[in-house]
């Protein structure tokens, strides 16, 4: 009887052990799915950036065409985009983001000075697809700021809370608009 007793025990030992193991290896598969969504979405962005930022030159060059004098925005524009190709992380994207916004803008507000430059069917074209891309970088930062929100939010929930850290999950940051991006640009042709 005993023996039996005891093996009944080893058993039930070795029965929750399999059902913490179970739980947590799929909690530890589940962090790396959502970690991975959040990559993936990061990517995404970074995706339409690049469209955008190869629409650029075109633009710029066919502002030029007629603006040839309007060098700081160009250079803004330039330098802006060149800052977006070296950023590494969420914030460093972001932030170039929003000078690379801000310096179109102004690149595009030069064309209301400009009336043959509004009427050009390349600069129009190149315009739609602008903002199209825009539109695109748009939903591309919704989507991964929902995605880390469920990866922050799991990894600060409990039990998972409990291991995340030690296995090396950590909150990641959202895509936020970089500061000043409230207000409008402004463009002085004086």
């Amino acid at each position: 009887m005993k023996k039996k007793g005891c093996l009944i025990g080893i058993v039930a030992v070795v029965a929750v052990i399999i059902i913490i193991v179970a739980t947590l290896a799929g909690g530890y598969n589940n962090l790396v799915k959502l970690e991975e969504s959040t990559n993936t979405a990061f990517a995404d962005i970074q995706v339409q950036l690049q469209r955008r930022s190869d629409l650029i030159p075109n633009l710029v060059n066919t502002v030029q065409g007629y603006a040839s004098h309007e060098t700081e925005v160009f250079t803004a524009v330039s330098d802006a985009r060149a800052k977006l190709a070296g950023a590494t992380t969420v914030e460093e994207t972001s932030e170039a983001d929003g000078e690379l916004s801000s310096a179109l803008g102004r690149l595009l507000a030069i064309s209301e000075s400009y009336p043959e430059l509004k009427a050009n069917e390349n600069f129009l074209s190149l315009q739609d697809e602008l903002a199209g891309t825009e539109n695109r970088i748009g939903v591309a930062r919704k989507d991964y700021n929902e995605k880390v929100q469920e990866y922050n939010v799991k990894i600060r929930t409990f039990p998972t809370a409990i291991f995340a850290g030690m296995l090396g999950f950590e909150k990641k940051a959202l895509f936020e608009a970089a500061a000043g991006a409230e207000n409008a640009p402004i463009v002085n042709f004086n």
